[in-house]
């Protein structure tokens, strides 16, 4: 060898033309008719393209990708799972939406990561990326009462969790916000001899606790939401 360097067969910054055959078309097979093995496969494959598309930031292909996921995982629900397969289809399934809810949260669809977010909690009520997710939302909408019993739950699940933390310390500081003048007002009150006000706290409105088998009756909600997501996101 010489040392020298061929030149390239393909100059720099030159433009490519490609000619692409299609060589064969075959048709998607029928979902009521696959395995649960089937089932489980290609729900993770429709969950890692999602994340191909989250990580690209095409967050509405995601959220496509990842409603595919919940369809076949709604389909599997039919074909009575073992014991084994029907944990990782749940698994699968709280990925999906939790995934999903990170990517409607990059597209500001608020009520609908509060949905997904509750599914999430149905299936594992201590999930605490679902539980930081809506408590955050919560307290972004002026729901602190129900923001702070989420967040807490939370801390007490990663006591050492500095976002949990950070998301408490300003929920607490809109809670002193809203009740000075308040406060102000009641001092007012006892001084001129008139009756203060009283507000009673919002009833809570967290989730119950659910077996999974009623797992696909969360996941076809989301799916809806999922539905409202796409028509928003195109909108916007």
């Amino acid at each position: 060898m010489s040392g020298r360097r061929r030149a390239p067969d393909v100059p720099a910054d030159v433009t490519l033309i490609y000619e692409v055959q299609l060589l064969n078309v075959r048709n998607a097979p029928d979902p009521k008719r696959l395995s649960v093995s089937d089932c489980i496969r290609i729900c993770k494959q429709k969950r890692e393209r999602g994340n191909y598309h989250f990580q690209r930031e095409d967050y509405q292909s995601a959220v496509k990708s990842y409603n595919l996921a919940l369809d076949i995982l709604n389909i599997s629900s039919e074909l009575n799972p073992s014991a084994q397969e029907a944990e990782e289809l749940q698994e699968d399934g709280l990925k999906c939406l939790n995934n999903l809810a990170a990517t409607q949260l990059k597209l500001d669809l608020h009520e609908e990561v509060i949905a997904s977010s509750n599914a999430v909690l149905q299936l594992d009520p201590n999930n605490v990326k679902a539980l930081f997710r809506k408590g955050k939302l919560l307290s972004e909408q002026g729901d602190y009462e129900e923001a702070m019993e989420t967040l807490k739950r939370a801390l007490k699940l990663e006591p050492s969790t500095k976002a949990i933390h950070a998301e408490l310390s300003k929920l607490v500081k809109k809670k002193t916000d809203q009740t000075a003048p308040l406060k102000q007002k009641n001092n007012m009150c006892q001084n001129t001899g008139e009756k203060p006000v009283t507000f009673l706290p919002a009833p809570s409105k967290s989730g119950l606790d659910v077996p999974w088998k009623w797992f696909f009756g969360a996941v076809a909600v989301v799916i809806g939401s999922v539905v409202t997501s796409i028509v928003l996101a195109a909108r916007g």
